[in-house]
């Protein structure tokens, strides 16, 4: 079921990280290059990229269900061509193509700037499979940045060395490496030139970035944003995903010197239990954790924290996931992530003695869920009354209704005479589990 006419429109599909988000705008960018275009909201797509995640449970099995409801009922003629990328592709690799057929192309996130080249090969009818892990040579070959959302992201780190027993990103995205600073200052301009007002700094460990300045002076992430900070028409900087051994003091200044980069910090920290953190070859503790978030607040006093964490990992008990709800007591996060533990495969987790029933998991996913939802609502309610600055990001479900980020990532909404991409100055008047009703007072002088 292999079409071979050449695709007129795409769709490309990303889960995931908002790396994956990254790759599937740039992945779009390489196919508008050549002159397919998204497929209208409703319509089937000639060519389809799934653009897959290998973090969640069942990921591998989830992308075949996803193959076969693209294909389900359709003739030959009519299939769309898929291609399947991300961390699943480089994971699974030739795997995909033997189990199914309907696939054309097969690119791993550090391969995907030959997505172009494998299409030309899939058009006559070649199955190509790319898995090659090369050093961020695909930034250089992908199109320039010619228009953008208000918030977009950045991605200046790729792979990660740290081998948490859980995590397959070392396999899947491979070692540690940077992006040049030149290259990177270079594509904020442009992303700025074509409509960005905020730029999230990307990475697996995105605290490890270094590089040398024009200057050849060596600088890490802290350098790279006071930098950023001076490119002209860029209102507000964040990053993410950082590990608590990577943070600086002069990132935890930046945080209270900076103006641009906004009160948010995302530091996972996965449990409160020093015996569960040390199995997961996390090198910090709880009580580590705790003085280090203590050092951002000193620096930065209104800062909105986030965490990941994993319930049910291998052997832990039940008083050590009652140390993980300390912790969050502890540390009243305005949002945090949660997932409970699944074996992925290859990994040393996943052979690990004391594997967790699944009803243990689901209750205490539920109970640090409810923890967690709780500390998120308190955050939006202490909000309440304040007067911030908006990034007006999308319309809302009703004429006039616009949604935006405050500095703390909160999605607020209002009405007003606005348009996508001002920033304006809106009172906070009633905050919701997970948004905030606001009033608009002004707009941004830019």
């Amino acid at each position: 079921m292999k079409p071979t006419n050449s695709p007129k429109t795409y769709r490309v599909k990303s889960f995931g990280c908002q790396m994956n988000v990254y790759d599937g705008e740039r992945m779009a960018e390489m196919l508008g290059e050549r002159g397919i275009v998204p497929a209208p909201e409703g319509e089937d797509a000639d060519l389809v990229v799934l653009n897959t995640c290998h973090i969640r449970e069942k990921a591998a099995e989830k992308v075949y269900s996803d193959i076969g409801r693209l294909t389900k009922g359709k003739t030959q003629d009519k299939a769309p061509m898929i291609a399947v990328a991300g961390c699943v592709a480089q994971a699974e690799g030739e795997e995909i193509m033997a189990r199914a057929p309907a696939v054309s192309m097969v690119v791993g996130p550090q391969a995907y700037h030959r997505l172009p080249e494998m299409l030309d090969r899939a058009v006559q009818g070649e199955r190509a499979t790319d898995t090659d892990m090369p050093a961020i040579a695909k930034f250089a070959a992908l199109p320039e940045r010619k228009r953008t959302n208000p918030a977009s992201f950045l991605t200046v780190q790729e792979g990660c060395d740290k081998f948490c027993t859980y995590c397959v990103v070392p396999y899947t995205r491979g070692a540690e490496i940077s992006r040049p600073y030149g290259d990177l200052v270079t594509e904020a301009r442009k992303l700025v030139d074509a409509g960005a007002k905020e730029i999230t700094l990307l990475g697996q460990n995105v605290s490890a970035w270094s590089g040398e300045d024009d200057k050849g002076h060596a600088v890490g992430l802290a350098g790279l944003i006071r930098d950023l900070a001076k490119v002209d028409g860029l209102a507000r900087i964040r990053y993410t995903t950082s590990h608590p051994a990577d943070m600086d003091d002069d990132l935890i200044a930046a945080h209270g010197e900076i103006d641009k980069l906004m009160p948010f910090l995302h530091l996972p920290v996965q449990a409160g239990s020093d015996r569960v953190l040390k199995a997961m070859n996390r090198s910090h503790t709880a009580e580590s954790y705790l003085r280090l978030l203590e050092r951002f607040r000193a620096a930065r006093q209104d800062l909105a924290l986030s965490g990941d964490f994993i319930v049910g990992f291998p052997g832990e008990t039940d008083a050590e996931f009652e140390e993980t709800l300390k912790l969050v007591d502890a540390v009243g996060y305005a949002q945090a992530f949660s997932f409970k533990y699944s074996p992925r495969p290859g990994t040393p987790a996943a052979s690990m003695e004391g594997q967790v029933a699944k009803e243990v998991m689901d209750e205490r996913l539920q109970r640090l869920q409810a923890a967690l939802n709780r500390d998120q609502w308190a955050f939006n309610r202490a909000t309440e009354g304040r007067t911030c600055e908006v990034l007006v990001e999308r319309k809302g479900k009703h004429p006039g209704q616009w949604l935006g980020k405050t500095p703390w990532l909160q999605s607020a909404w209002f009405e007003g005479d606005v348009g996508i991409g001002d920033l304006v100055q809106v009172e906070l008047v009633e905050a919701g589990p997970n948004s905030l009703a606001g009033r608009l007072r002004e707009r941004v002088a830019a």
